[in-house]
C-alpha cells in the first residue's frame, strides 16, 4: 500500500524501542481547521486515522477525512465512509466457507483467463479452528480426548481445505484445534493495539482494528482495539483488497461510575448493560465506555461487556486504551517493546485514557452505577431479557405458562415404546388456557428412577468467550463447587455438565488454585477449547433424558454462561435457555431445576442433614481475589501461546493437497465448489425487475439468523438429512450444520430449517414448512423452493422488526440465495445481516412509512411485483410494490431499499460482493 496523500499535512514521527516510526497525527489535524477532533470519541477518532492513513483520491478523498473530522455528535447525518481494517479475523464454522469461496475464486479466474495466484488476502488474516468440537463426553476425565478424536474424525475434509489454505494462500494463518475460543485467543494473543508495516520503505504505525467472521469480534473492544462481526462475504471482499463501506456511526456515551458490590459478577454486569442498552435502542450505532468506573474494572470485565454488544444491538462497545490495557497487555506475555509502542503511540495520538482526558462530546448518554448491579441470568429466549436471580422463579413460572400454550402433543408411539423399555410416566394435571399452578407439572419418571419435571435442568454449561476470559467468574465457579463439596451436595443426574474454556490457560490457572478437583466432583470435566454449548454443540442428551422429555412432552432447560439464549439454538429438545454467571451455572446444576427460589429456598440437603442454600456457598470477592492471586501467573500466557499456530501430530499429518488450485472431491459431503461463479462473464449483468413473485415465508418480529441459517444438528427426516442419507452418510454421521458450511447442498436444504421457526404461511406448525402458491400444498421450504425454481416463479421473504439479529452468518444469506429469493420485505433489519444480502445479490427492502405486513394486511398468497430495478439504482431508493390477491384485489405499497451506499449499489449489480471483486481482479 501506497503512502497517503495526507491533503491535511498530518504525517509526523515518533520514537519507540530505538526505532523511528511514521503516524498520521490526528492532533496536527486538530490544530488546523478541525479543534473538535480532541473530544470526538476515541471510537470514531480511529475511524478518522484510518481515512488519514488511507487516502488515495479513489476510495478515499479529503473530503472524506474533512467529513469525517467535521463529526457533530448531534446531527451525524448519512456520510459514507471506506474502512480498510488491519487484518480480518475468522472462525472455522464462517472461515471454511470463506476459504472455499476463494479456491472457487481462484478456478473462476482461470476460466476468466487470469492468474489464480492473484486471489489472496491482500492484508493478514487469522483464522482460529475452535467451533466445532461437540459435547459427546461429558463428566469423565476422558471427555477432552475422547472429543477431540471426534473432532478430527468428522472434519477432516475441512480441516485439510484449511491446511491447503494455510499452504497456499499468503497473509493467512490458521490456529488449530482444541487451543481456545477465536475471541480470547484474540484477546490473549493474536489483538496487536498498535499495528507497523511498511509502505515505500518508511515503517508506519496505525491502530489495530479487525473485522471478523464472528459478530463477537467486538470483544476485543475491550482491549482498546476497534472491531465488529461482518458476514464471511464481506470479510471475503475485504481480505481482496476492497474497502468496507459505512456510514459514520452515532456514538452513544455509557457513563460507568462505583464499583462492583459483594456478590455482583462482571456477567450480571454485561446482562444489566445489555438490557440498557437494548431498551435505548443502539442498532448500527457505536458505544463507547467511559468515567471514572473505568478505573477499577478489570480489562476482562471490559471484555466481558464488550464481547456482548451484538446482543444489545451495537457495531461496537469500545473501551479506550488505558493504564490497564498497557498491565493487561504485559501479564499476558505480549513483547515489552510492543507495550512501549503501544503507549507511546496512543499518547502522542490522543488515544490514551486517563483521568486528566477531556470528556469526549456523544450522540447520547447512559449512566449506570456499578453499586446498582444484582445477581441476574437471562432468558428464556433473549439475551437482553434480564431477571435479578430473586425474580428467576416468578419469571420462569410465567414463561413456562406461555410455553406450554405452544407445546407439542404427546406423541403416542414413541410413548409407548419408552413405556415398554422400562420408562414409567405421568402427566399432572394443567389447565387449558396456560396458567400455571405451581404444583401442577407434568413429569416422567426415568428408568433409573429419577423424576423429571417442567423446568428440569438437563444441560448446564460453563461455556463461551463471553465469560471464560475471565478468571474472576471461573475462580468464582470453582469455589462454590469446592463449597458444595465440602457440604457434600452434588450436581443431579440428569444435568449434562460440562466445562468449555476459550484457551489453555484457563484450565492451569484453576489448577494451579486447586479447583479442578471440585470442579470434576461436581461433574465439570474439561470437554474441549472450543464454543460448544452456546452455538449448538452441545451434544446429544443421555438417552433416558431423551426418552422422558419425549415421553412427558416437558419443557426443560439449559444453564450456559453464554452470549445467545435463541429457541431452538442450545439442544434441539430444550425449549428454554438462560445465561448465568460460572457460578451461578454450577448452582443450577445442584438444584437441578429453574423452579427454585435461592433466596428462600434450599439448593440441597448436605452430608449433615442441614438444608444447604446458595448464600452458604456463594464465595466472597475476597476468595475470589485470593484464588486469581494463587492460581493466575503471567507465565502461562507466555508458554501456552509460545507455539500458537503449530498444531499438535495430529494436525500436522494431515493429508493436505497440494498446488495454487484446490483439489475439488466430487463425492465429498463437507466441501463441494459453490454456484455462485458459474457462467460468470467479465460483463456486468442486468439487473432486472421482480415481477410474478411468491412469498416463500411470512415471519414475525426478530426472527433472527438461528432461524435462518442452518445451524446445530440435523435431524433424519429434514431435506438435509435425507439429502445426507441418500449420499450414505449414516445418521451417527450427519456432524452439525456449521461442520457441513462448505456445502451449498446441505446449507441450502437446512435454510429456514430451524425447528422452532414459526411461517405465518402455515399457521400452527413449527419447522422446515411452507405452502406452494396457488395450489397450496404443505411441504418443506427446499421442496418449495426448487418447485419455484422449476417454475421459474422469483422468491421473496416478508417479515418483521429486527429481521437478521443475532451472528453473522453469511449462510443467513447465501442459503436464501441457494433458494430462489431475490428480495426480502421487512420493517427493519439487523445490520451484518443487511450487509450480507446485498454481498449476495439479494436486495433488503424495509416498509415505508411505518407500515408492515399486518396493516397492509398481507397474507403472503399474493403475487408481488417490483418495478424500477432495472433502471438507475441509488441508495436508499424508494420502489412501489404491486401485491396481487387471489381474489384479484391489488395492494400497492412503498418501499425503501436498504442498499446505503454507492458501493453497495455496485456489488448489487454485479449479483454480489464476489463477483465484483472478481471482476476487479481479473481486468487488471
Amino acid at each position: 500500500m501506497a503512502l497517503s496523500l495526507d491533503s491535511f499535512n498530518t504525517r509526523a514521527t515518533l520514537q519507540s524501542g530505538g526505532k523511528t516510526y511514521a503516524y498520521y497525527s490526528l492532533p496536527k489535524l486538530a490544530e488546523g481547521r478541525f479543534p473538535g477532533v480532541a473530544t470526538m470519541p476515541y471510537s470514531l477518532r480511529i475511524l478518522l486515522e484510518n481515512l488519514m492513513r488511507g487516502e488515495d483520491g479513489v476510495t478515499v478523498n479529503s473530503s472524506d477525512v474533512a467529513a469525517m473530522a467535521s463529526y457533530d455528535a448531534k446531527n451525524v447525518g448519512d456520510v459514507e465512509i471506506a474502512f480498510r481494517p488491519a487484518r480480518v479475523l475468522m472462525q472455522d464454522l464462517t472461515g471454511v466457507p470463506a476459504i472455499v469461496d476463494l479456491a472457487a475464486m481462484r478456478d473462476a479466474m482461470v476460466a476468466l483467463g487470469g492468474d489464480p495466484r492473484k486471489i489472496n488476502p491482500l492484508q493478514p488474516a487469522e483464522l482460529v479452528i475452535d467451533h466445532s468440537v461437540q459435547v459427546d463426553e461429558y463428566g469423565s476425565s476422558r471427555a477432552f480426548a475422547r472429543n477431540a478424536d471426534l473432532e478430527l474424525e468428522r472434519n477432516r475434509e475441512r480441516y485439510a481445505l484449511l491446511r491447503w489454505g494455510q499452504q497456499a494462500l499468503a497473509n493467512f494463518k490458521v490456529v488449530p484445534p482444541d487451543t481456545g475460543i477465536v475471541h480470547q485467543v484474540n484477546l490473549e494473543c493474536l489483538g496487536r493495539v498498535v499495528f507497523t508495516a511498511e509502505e515505500d520503505g518508511v515503517l508506519v504505525a496505525y491502530p489495530d482494528t479487525v473485522i471478523g467472521t464472528d459478530s463477537h469480534t467486538t470483544m476485543i473492544n475491550g482491549l482498546g482495539v476497534l472491531g465488529w462481526g461482518v458476514g464471511g462475504i464481506e470479510a471475503e471482499a475485504s481480505l481482496l483488497g476492497q474497502p468496507s463501506p459505512m456510514l459514520i456511526p452515532e456514538v452513544v456515551g455509557f457513563r460507568l461510575v462505583g464499583k462492583l458490590h459483594e456478590g455482583a459478577t462482571a456477567t450480571d454486569l454485561v446482562l444489566t448493560v445489555t438490557q440498557m442498552l437494548r431498551r435505548r435502542g443502539v442498532v448500527g450505532k457505536f458505544v463507547e465506555f467511559f468515567g471514572p468506573g473505568l478505573n477499577d474494572l478489570p480489562l476482562p470485565d471490559r471484555a466481558t461487556i464488550a464481547n456482548m454488544a451484538p446482543e444489545y444491538g451495537a457495531t461496537a462497545g469500545y473501551f479506550p486504551v488505558d493504564a490497564e490495557t498497557l498491565n493487561y497487555l504485559r501479564f499476558t506475555g505480549r513483547d515489552e517493546d510492543q507495550v512501549r509502542l503501544v503507549e507511546a503511540y496512543c499518547r502522542a495520538q490522543g488515544l490514551f485514557r486517563d483521568n486528566s482526558s477531556p470528556e469526549s462530546v456523544y450522540t447520547d448518554v447512559l449512566e449506570l452505577n456499578l453499586q446498582d448491579v444484582v445477581p441476574s441470568i437471562a432468558g428464556p429466549a433473549r439475551p437482553q431479557d434480564r431477571v435479578t436471580l430473586t425474580e428467576a422463579k416468578a419469571n420462569w413460572e410465567e414463561s413456562l405458562g406461555k410455553l406450554m400454550s405452544v407445546a407439542p402433543h404427546d406423541d403416542q408411539d414413541r410413548y409407548q415404546d419408552w413405556l415398554a423399555e422400562g420408562g414409567n410416566h405421568h402427566v399432572a394435571e394443567h389447565v387449558a388456557d396456560g396458567s400455571i399452578d405451581a404444583d401442577h407439572f407434568a413429569s416422567a419418571v426415568t428408568p433409573t428412577g429419577y423424576s423429571l419435571g417442567h423446568g428440569a435442568v438437563v444441560v448446564a454449561a460453563i461455556t463461551s468467550c463471553t465469560n471464560t476470559s475471565n478468571p474472576a467468574v471461573l475462580m468464582a465457579a470453582g469455589l462454590l463447587a469446592r463449597n458444595a463439596a465440602q457440604k457434600g451436595l452434588s450436581t443431579k443426574p440428569w444435568v449434562k455438565t460440562s466445562l468449555a474454556p476459550g484457551s489453555k490457560v484457563v484450565t492451569d490457572y484453576l489448577d494451579a488454585a486447586g479447583l479442578t478437583p471440585y470442579l470434576e466432583q461436581m461433574g465439570f470435566y474439561l470437554v474441549g477449547y472450543g464454543c460448544t454449548t452456546c452455538i449448538g454443540n452441545s451434544g446429544p442428551l443421555p438417552e433416558e433424558v431423551s426418552h422422558a422429555i419425549e415421553a412427558g412432552d416437558l419443557i426443560v432447560t439449559s444453564v450456559l454462561s453464554g452470549n445467545r439464549n435463541f429457541e431452538g439454538r442450545i439442544q434441539s429438545q430444550i425449549r428454554a435457555n438462560y445465561l448465568a454467571s460460572p457460578p451461578l451455572v454450577v448452582a443450577y446444576a445442584l438444584a437441578g431445576t429453574m423452579d427454585i427460589d435461592f433466596e428462600s429456598e434450599p439448593i440441597g440437603t448436605g452430608s449433615n442433614g442441614e438444608d444447604v442454600f446458595l448464600r452458604d456457598l456463594w464465595p466472597s470477592n475476597i476468595e475470589v481475589e485470593e484464588a486469581q492471586r494463587n492460581g493466575l501467573q503471567s507465565e502461562m500466557f507466555k508458554s501456552k501461546y509460545a507455539d500458537v499456530f503449530a498444531g499438535d501430530a495430529s494436525w500436522q499429518n494431515l493429508d493436505v493437497p497440494d498446488g495454487d488450485l484446490f483439489a475439488w472431491d466430487p463425492f465429498s459431503t463437507y466441501i463441494r465448489k459453490p454456484p455462485y461463479f458459474e457462467g460468470m462473464t467479465l460483463e456486468v449483468p442486468q439487473r432486472l425487475d421482480i415481477l410474478g413473485a411468491r412469498a416463500l415465508g411470512v415471519f414475525g418480529d426478530s426472527v433472527t439468523t438461528d432461524h435462518i441459517s442452518p445451524a446445530g444438528e440435523m435431524v433424519r427426516n429434514s431435506p438435509a438429512g435425507r439429502y445426507l442419507t441418500e449420499n450414505d452418510v449414516p445418521v451417527s454421521e450427519y456432524n452439525t450444520f456449521g461442520a457441513r458450511r462448505g456445502n451449498h447442498e446441505v446449507m441450502g436444504r437446512g435454510t429456514f430449517g430451524n425447528i422452532r421457526l414459526k411461517n405465518r404461511l402455515i399457521p400452527g406448525v413449527e419447522g422446515w414448512y411452507t405452502r406452494h402458491l396457488p395450489d397450496g400444498e404443505e411441504m418443506a421450504i427446499w421442496e418449495a423452493a426448487q418447485k419455484y425454481q422449476d417454475e421459474g416463479i422469483p422468491l421473496i421473504i416478508l417479515g418483521g422488526k429486527e429481521y437478521g439479529t443475532g451472528s453473522s452468518r453469511d449462510w443467513a444469506a447465501k442459503g436464501p440465495r441457494i433458494l430462489g429469493v431475490k428480495a426480502v420485505i421487512v420493517e427493519t433489519f439487523e445490520r451484518i445481516h443487511r450487509s450480507n444480502l446485498i454481498g449476495m445479490g439479494i436486495l433488503p427492502l424495509q416498509f415505508a412509512d411505518g407500515a408492515s405486513v399486518e396493516s397492509l394486511g398481507l397474507t403472503g398468497e399474493e403475487v408481488f411485483d417490483i418495478a424500477g430495478i432495472s433502471g438507475e439504482l441509488l441508495p436508499r431508493q424508494r420502489f412501489e410494490v404491486k401485491a396481487t390477491a387471489p381474489d384479484g384485489s391489488v395492494k400497492t405499497f412503498g418501499v425503501i431499499s436498504r442498499i446505503d451506499t454507492p458501493i453497495e449499489v455496485d456489488y448489487y449489480k454485479h449479483d454480489g460482493i464476489l463477483p465484483y471483486v472478481l471482476r476487479q481482479l481479473a481486468a487488471r
